[in-house]
């Protein structure tokens, strides 16, 4: 029976409610009438139920496909404004006990080169990427209890929060890390983890088991459950994410937004970030051996009706996509990006051998960070570096009151301009630096609150003046 308060996984994740809502979509795809109606309520900016939006999803109306784009564009910006949150990755180890046969890093692979980085060489890699200008990390590493203890992990946590290089600092580590119990959670919550991030790769229980035939992850329950252990534990912000096409996508769609619901009913907070990867080409992983990949349309498509469906989510694109699927898709409702990208243990910090690849898979987007900073400016968004929020307490049902309510734009809008400034200062090109200090002078004036915009102007000033750094509403 479908519970969204329930905290049993095969009820808050219903596998009958997910079927019978794909057929009512199905049923309902050219019901303009209805369609409408669910478009007009998404304009109050409250978000769709699971079903609301599997009717949208269904739909092949190319005007109501535009129209929720349209939409889509808008709550965006009425939500986050025009900023983009930049991150990068850091691997730390591609040790794995799991089987999963969609990735690399899975047990039985003998060839691919294994990998933990030492606390020397993790200082190493965090200060090439706070030479980039990165402030956000997200740490990966695979699932092994012998070579990637918790205690490894909180080192690590450790070590990179300790390292200033130059006018650089990691201001907030975000975890990528397979389930684990409410006490290691705990422990993350206390070493000062931003968003705690795990990817469910398929809503579908049976598909599941099939795809992680051995190794702890095989458990679906203990797996799906794993973010209200996190939020037992003391985390406040939580990510999910579906790996698109492992299963048919209108399913993995239906299951993500009940999953988005399940958290608002039962801890009265949603998914601080939704992330959309695809499966990618990988060491010894052909994505064409799985029959459920999807278009670009299609997942531009996801992307716009995700932003509908949860308005308040932070929503991920990384390097999995091409320059050009992350410029077809970011107006429809990203919030953050990665940039530089590495997804090998290693190197950021000088490049890894060919013969000792790690890769967990093929990176699409190999820009360098100045030229996808240089990129969004000149489509008009703010890179933003900033932190803030974390580091201000303002997590979990504070930040989404806030948001929710519009007044983080006089919070975000403000400390993206201070961050950009700070990366213009400190790491950009001349011709990324010019571009930059236009775009700070124009979006200065759209500050709400004319005090806080004359706060912010003054902190701009003392950055580039006075060398100081680290401001922040």
């Amino acid at each position: 029976m479908y519970d969204p308060k329930s905290l049993k996984a095969e009820e808050f994740i219903s596998d009958a409610e997910i079927r019978e809502t794909l057929d009512y979509a199905e049923k309902n795809k050219d019901n303009l009438a209805l369609i409408d109606e669910i478009i007009e309520k998404a304009k109050l900016r409250k978000g769709l139920t699971h079903r609301e939006a599997s009717v949208l999803l269904a739909c092949e109306n190319e005007e109501k496909i535009a129209e929720m784009f349209d939409l889509a564009e808008q709550i965006k910006k009425d939500f986050y404004g025009n900023r983009i949150v930049m991150f990068a990755p850091l691997y730390l180890s591609n040790y794995c006990v799991n089987g999963c046969v969609y990735c690399p890093y899975h047990l039985k692979n003998k060839h691919i080169a294994r990998k933990k980085l030492t606390q020397e060489e993790v200082k190493r890699e965090v200060i090439a990427l706070q030479d980039m200008g990165h402030k956000r990390l997200a740490i990966e590493a695979g699932e092994d209890p012998k070579n990637n203890p918790i205690e490894y992990i909180l080192e690590c946590i450790n070590t990179i929060y300790s390292i200033k290089h130059k006018n650089g600092a990691i201001r907030r580590v975000n975890v990528n890390i397979a389930a684990t119990t409410v006490e290691n959670y705990r422990k993350l919550h206390d070493a000062g983890i931003g968003t705690y991030i795990l990817f469910q790769e398929t809503y579908n229980k049976e598909s599941y088991e099939q795809l992680h035939p051995t190794g702890p992850k095989h458990d679906y329950a203990y797996h799906t459950e794993a973010m209200d252990r996190a939020m037992e534990g003391g985390i406040d912000d939580v990510g999910l994410g579906v790996l698109f096409g492992l299963e048919l996508y209108k399913y993995e769609f239906a299951g993500l937004l009940m999953h988005a619901e399940h958290l608002e009913a039962v801890h009265g907070v949603g998914p601080h970030t939704i992330s959309v990867p695809r499966l990618k080409r990988a060491d010894d992983i052909d994505p064409d051996t799985f029959d459920n990949g999807i278009s670009d349309d299609i997942f531009a498509k996801i992307c716009a009706l995700i932003r509908i469906s949860v308005p308040y989510t932070g929503m991920i694109i990384s390097t999995r996509e091409s320059k050009a699927v992350r410029e077809k898709v970011i107006r429809l409702g990203v919030s953050q990006i990665s940039g530089a990208s590495r997804t090998s243990v290693g190197g950021y910090c000088e490049p890894e051998p060919e013969d000792e690849c790690s890769e967990q898979f093929d990176v699409s987007d190999k820009r360098t960070l100045d030229e996808v900073v240089r990129w969004l400016m000149e489509f008009g968004y703010i890179p933003s570096f900033c932190t803030a929020c974390y580091r201000e307490g303002r997590t979990g049902d504070r930040f989404m009151s806030l948001c929710k309510s519009g007044q983080i734009q006089n919070c975000c809008h403000p400390n993206a301009l201070m961050t950009l400034k700070e990366y213009l200062m400190d790491y950009a090109s001349p011709e990324t630096r010019k571009i930059g200090e236009a775009l700070i002078e124009k979006e200065l004036n759209n500050i709400p609150k004319e005090k806080v915009r004359q706060i912010a102007a003054d902190y701009l000033v003392q950055i580039e003046k006075e060398g100081r750094r680290d401001f922040r509403f």
